[in-house]
């Protein structure tokens, strides 16, 4: 875990009560200037940020923390308005607490924004997977369209000549799909 903290008795106190339960604090930073290299170089694969008025720079850096090395992100600020909160949560925050930070609270709430990160991320997947399975049911529907109306074919007609064609090819399906359709139709990305 990376500790950024400004503060250093405090971050020394969070440091020593975190190692002594059972973590690993791998580097201590004043700031979040370089997150993103930073959180590289040493490795960490949770952030605690004690913020006690986080910027909107920080929650930049956090984005770009989140878009380049997710990671879970539990920040401690000293307090939040609604948009200021919102802000840190779209950029990527897995816990936003608010009323400083103290050693015992530390470790239950990174488990608990370990456990949410560890979910979005896998909802995120999901996601990607869904859009990918539905863009290549896509193309292989407008191939189905594209036999039926040139070989005058019904869809199982369709269906089955195409499954023959991926099968001769040995190709997936999606692409013996591809091939048969005319290079101006829409590709993956655009559907």
């Amino acid at each position: 875990m990376l500790l950024v903290d400004g503060d250093p008795d405090r971050a020394a106190a969070v440091r020593e009560g975190l190692e002594a339960s059972g973590c690993e604090v791998v580097g201590l930073l004043a700031d979040l200037f370089d997150l993103v290299a930073r959180v590289r170089a040493c490795g960490a694969d949770v952030l605690v940020c004690a913020l006690d008025d986080p910027s909107r720079d920080a929650i930049e850096a956090m984005a770009l923390l989140n878009r380049n090395e997710p990671r879970p992100v539990v920040l401690f600020a000293q307090s939040g308005g609604e948009a200021q909160i919102e802000a840190a949560l779209e950029a990527g925050v897995a816990a936003y607490v608010i009323e400083g930070l103290a050693p015992a609270r530390v470790r239950p709430v990174m488990e608990v924004a370990i456990r949410r990160f560890r979910a979005h991320e896998a909802l995120k997947r999901e996601l990607s997977e869904t859009r990918a399975t539905l863009a290549e049911r896509k193309i292989i529907e407008r191939a189905k369209g594209h036999l039926m109306r040139g070989r005058r074919l019904t869809e199982a007609e369709a269906h089955a000549t195409l499954r023959r064609m991926a099968m001769d090819r040995g190709q997936r399906l999606v692409e013996a799909a591809r091939g048969l359709l005319p290079n101006d139709a829409p590709t993956q990305r655009e559907i």
